[in-house]
């Protein structure tokens, strides 16, 4: 690992997380009554259950299933209300274009809207089919107050750079197409500053980065472009200074390295300044990392955090399914950015089936183990406030939803879950077991959890038992 870099004529530090701290799994979540737990190792939906019948069940703790529509699901699941009093939600129906397009077909295809007015009966409003839509990949995303829609068009590695623009602020069942317009560059998964006024897209595979002025989102004009960076997503400090960047690494000739979480100040471009520059802050890593998604910034009792979330499993010492069992699970961790020259990670968000112990041929022998893009390993996660959010949520792939109380970030700990694998013949996609993928959402006032899996559609979920209060305004 470089020692420094130097972006935008600044000097940066790069640091690793190699102290005494080690990656250990979250304490076990304490069910309650009408509860149907895990049997196995937390996380775990063992080939056993399968064929015992016990799968086809489900598991959840301290959940319930308040609705469930559709048959296809993606990257992100977001809600909104309008100002009629409408609440929305909306989620990518088409994980992986074109792989995933005769299933997206028959299912359904583009960006789904529902009508969520009454939870327990989902309502399928509208399909938008435009070219972000269409394939948005990991960049869907929703500004609140300004009541706008917004993906660039991506793929699994990059795909050109259309940025779609809808309003959803007078009917959020029926959003209203503004813009459609090459403005992206490249496109795989994204960011939106706090004033609404600035999209990010980040390129991947692309190897770019670009800020896109919204302001009048009829009409994008790009402000700020650069290239040879391997970023996912992006996100910001309250007052839009700093941009938290999932970054995958360097590119090389074999392939990229020295990821983690990168902090940049990007001051300048969302202040519109002639020539902007980007400078980078701090970089951090971290012994078990995998592939770095998304860095979700909140706050506790006024200190600055961000919850980070690696995909999968580190695909770059993966080689051949002889050594899955030996490429780490990243998993997600807690970091304090009280000082963005100088993050620290606090503690790890994991479960034991991410624990290497845990990671035997037994365990690969389980329905949905075979490749290293699903089996046991996290996506997404998202907290429901970015002030004292008491509680965050993951979708960890086979182990579904997962429900973390995050009120002291030292020590988090997990309060419920909810799983429904899909079972073998039941999907289109013939691989058991479940995909959860989706960036939840939260709807507090119902202590509900919204979210999609890959295989079977969007679930809405309620927190039940002492789960419930840690959701309440």
């Amino acid at each position: 690992m470089a020692a420094s870099l130097m972006c935008g004529g600044a000097l940066a530090a790069a640091a690793f997380d190699d102290g005494p701290r080690s990656a250990r799994p979250v304490p076990e979540a304490t069910c309650g009554p009408g509860s149907r737990p895990e049997g196995s190792v937390q996380g775990r939906v063992p080939k056993a259950d399968y064929q015992s019948g016990r799968a086809a069940r489900g598991y959840t703790c301290n959940t319930r299933m308040v609705s469930h529509i559709g048959k296809s699901g993606g990257f992100k699941t977001l809600r909104y209300r309008d100002e009629a009093g409408n609440t929305c939600a909306y989620y990518d129906s088409s994980p992986i274009m074109p792989r995933d397009v005769l299933g997206d077909t028959l299912a359904g295809v583009g960006v789904v809207a529902l009508d969520m007015n009454d939870p327990a009966h989902p309502r399928r409003t509208a399909s938008l089919v435009t070219p972000a839509m269409l394939a948005p990949h990991e960049s869907l995303l929703l500004h609140q107050r300004r009541g706008l829609l917004i993906a660039v068009m991506g793929t699994l590695a990059t795909a050109p750079g259309i940025v779609d623009i809808y309003d959803i602020s007078e009917n959020c069942r029926r959003p209203r197409l503004l813009s459609s317009t090459p403005s992206g560059l490249f496109g795989h998964e994204s960011g939106l500053s706090p004033d609404g006024r600035t999209f990010w897209s980040a390129g991947a595979a692309g190897l770019t980065l670009v800020a896109v002025d919204i302001a009048n989102p009829r009409s994008p004009r790009i402000v700020y472009s650069k290239g040879g960076v391997v970023y996912h997503g992006l996100r910001f400090s309250a007052d839009g200074r700093r941009m938290y960047v999932a970054n995958i690494g360097s590119p090389s000739s074999t392939g990229v390295s020295d990821g983690g979480l990168r902090i940049l100040d990007v001051s300048e471009v969302h202040a519109r300044r002639d020539d902007p520059q980007v400078r980078v802050l701090s970089d951090l890593t971290w012994p078990e990392l995998a592939i770095p998604q998304v860095a979700e910034p909140f706050t506790v009792d006024g200190h600055q955090y961000v919850l980070e979330v690696d995909e999968f499993v580190d695909l770059f010492s993966f080689d051949g399914l002889t050594n899955l069992s030996e490429s780490p699970v990243g998993a997600a961790r807690i970091i304090d950015v009280d000082d963005p020259r100088r993050p620290r990670i606090v503690s790890d968000i994991r479960l034991e089936v991410h624990q290497p112990a845990y990671r035997t041929d037994d365990l690969f022998r389980d329905p949905g183990t075979v490749s290293p893009g699903q089996g046991y390993a996290a996506h997404y996660c998202s907290v429901p406030r970015r002030k004292n959010p008491r509680i965050a949520a993951c979708s960890m792939i086979l182990s579904g939803l997962r429900v973390f109380d995050i009120r002291d970030p030292e020590h988090p700990r997990e309060v419920a879950y909810f799983n429904k694998p899909s079972l073998p013949g039941t999907t289109l996609i013939p691989e058991p077991g479940s995909y959860a993928m989706s960036a939840p959402a939260w709807d507090p006032r119902r202590r509900s959890i919204w979210y999609t899996d890959v295989h079977t559609g969007f679930y809405a979920v309620r927190l039940t038992n002492g789960a419930a209060r840690l959701l309440a305004p």
